[in-house]
């Protein structure tokens, strides 16, 4: 199949991951009538659920890719730490979208920040680490303040170390950091700053070139996970067009095919600077399901196909927030009373069908909708109280 040619409804989608990012994506897929193969460490991922197929492989098994691709009309990825050779056999077979290259920068932080400062995106300080030498360089050159986080492989706070927060960071302290935390892998230290608050734009291109971009939802974490999500974000018109063209400018210079969330602090001074990159949905777009006239999960399926992006317009407020696997561990008998969370007005209950819950890991969400943002925002909050 020509590299530009669409993929029409009847035709195999395979996705790179099985979890629950690869299962609204290919819930979004068949409800467009297309077929939908995954590649997933777990034969019983979440997406197993509601797909044709699971090829059951890690993420660097090359001859599992390969009986991913084969025989797809196109491949997309719900994650990017995919090994760079499966990556390359996959494109060999198949259209890969995003492409190999714009995932090999992002799933490296070194080259991701790099990359960014390169191309003349607005980041926060930061130094590349590589030995323990070179982090006490950093540590001190940062303002003995750090987030130092490995390159590859963390999410979610994993595979970060904060730095001269809660103590002085004596010697031992670093050492500790880059020898039991980071493993003596290569990593990026990066300034602590001075935060208002958090926002994420998601942007789509399709193989043709065209560009939409989703307004900018604004994002609270807590322990370094998101926790709940609102769209609109409701910030100053010019902050909001400059986070818009941070977006566009992003996935247009990695020539992404698919979607990319640049997620983006706003610090006390009204600065606006690039945090990270995903070159997939996101974990903060997941109420485009209710706000918008196109979800995220609808976007990547249009893109990968190349059909024409839908609108990404607004229609209603909507919040998020994160189901983790505590809120099972902290329940009477393990059982979250979801009909008391589903007996407020507008709130859905989204699971992901995982098979244990652990702490702090994503078991699902609920969704809200409002007349706006804040009203959305109480609504799933009050949900989540009551489970």
């Amino acid at each position: 199949m020509s590299s530009d040619a669409v993929v029409e409804p009847g035709g195999l989608l395979a996705i790179l991951g099985g979890g629950q990012l690869g299962r609204m994506t290919a819930m979004a897929a068949r409800s467009m009538g297309y077929r939908v193969r995954v590649m997933d460490p777990e034969a019983g991922c979440p997406a197993s659920f509601v797909v044709d197929e699971v090829i059951v492989g890690k993420w660097d098994d090359v001859a599992a890719a390969r009986r991913l691709a084969e025989g797809a009309d196109a491949v997309t990825i719900e994650i990017e730490q995919i090994g760079v050779a499966a990556l390359r056999e996959v494109a060999a077979l198949a259209p890969l979208r995003p492409g190999v290259e714009p995932i090999r920068i992002i799933q490296d932080k070194i080259l991701q920040k790099t990359w960014l400062a390169e191309n003349g995106f607005p980041v926060g300080a930061f130094r590349v680490v590589e030995s323990e030498a070179a982090l006490k360089e950093a540590y001190a050159a940062l303002g003995r303040r750090v987030f130092l986080k490995t390159a590859r492989g963390g999410y979610d706070g994993r595979g970060q170390v904060r730095l001269g927060f809660d103590s002085p960071a004596m010697e031992i302290e670093l050492n500790r950091a880059w020898v039991l935390s980071m493993g003596e892998r290569p990593a990026v230290a990066e300034k602590a700053l001075e935060l208002d608050f958090e926002i994420s734009v998601m942007a789509a291109r399709s193989p043709s070139g065209e560009v939409k971009s989703y307004p900018a939802a604004r994002n609270h974490h807590e322990r370094q996970i998101l926790a709940w999500s609102v769209l609109p974000a409701g910030i100053p018109a010019a902050l909001e067009e400059g986070a818009q063209a941070v977006a566009r400018g992003i996935v247009a210079g990695l020539g992404i095919e698919g979607l990319v969330c640049v997620e983006m602090f706003v610090t006390n001074e009204g600065e606006l600077l690039v945090n990270e990159l995903a070159p997939r949905p996101h974990n903060s777009y997941h109420q485009s399901e209710r706000a918008c006239a196109t979800s995220q999960f609808e976007q990547l399926v249009r893109a990968s196909c190349n059909l024409p992006l839908g609108d990404t317009e607004i229609l209603t407020p909507a919040a998020i927030m994160n189901l983790l696997g505590d809120v099972w561990l902290e329940a009477p008998g393990g059982k979250p009373d979801f009909a008391a969370a589903l007996a407020v007005p507008g709130v859905r209950l989204h699971l992901y069908e995982k098979h244990e819950a652990r702490a702090g890991r994503k078991m699902g969400h609920l969704s809200a909708t409002g007349r706006t943002g804040d009203e959305a925002l109480e609504r799933v909050l009050l949900a989540k109280s009551r489970l």
